[in-house]
């Protein structure tokens, strides 16, 4: 029994003297809890943090481009509007809109004989 144990024993030490090794005898770095990241990871997170460190700028530098930011944007807005505006002109223009004798219709309504007329539910009008 004795000896059973102690193969275990030898077997576990020398699987778990392999355990960061790889064929080439080169290690295979693995993050643990204790070191969670490698020297070459830290290295390269300190050179991230100090090319990252912005500048302070005023407070005024800031809302002037924040300011040309909302120009910009009213300035396509206002384009937006004039494009609407000048269609809606050029649409004020066909006959259903400008010719009295329409009524609000998309076609010139027809002029029935006295008898024969009907009320309009577009225009309201007995025509």
């Amino acid at each position: 029994m004795r000896s059973l144990m102690l193969l275990c024993l030898i077997g576990c030490l020398i699987s778990f003297q392999g355990y960061g090794q790889s064929k080439g005898g080169k290690s295979i770095e693995r993050s643990n809890s204790f070191e969670p990241y490698s020297p070459k990871e830290e290295r390269a997170l300190v050179k991230q943090q100090k090319k990252s460190k912005k500048k302070k700028t005023s407070f005024s530098s800031m809302f002037n481009k924040r300011m040309d930011g909302k120009i910009k944007e009213y300035e396509k807005r206002m384009q937006a509007n004039a494009k609407m505006d000048k269609k809606a002109a050029r649409q004020m223009q066909k006959p259903q809109y400008s010719d009295p004798s329409y009524f609000g219709h998309k076609k010139k309504p027809k002029k029935r004989p006295v008898g024969k007329r009907k009320f309009c539910k577009v225009c309201g009008i007995v025509h």
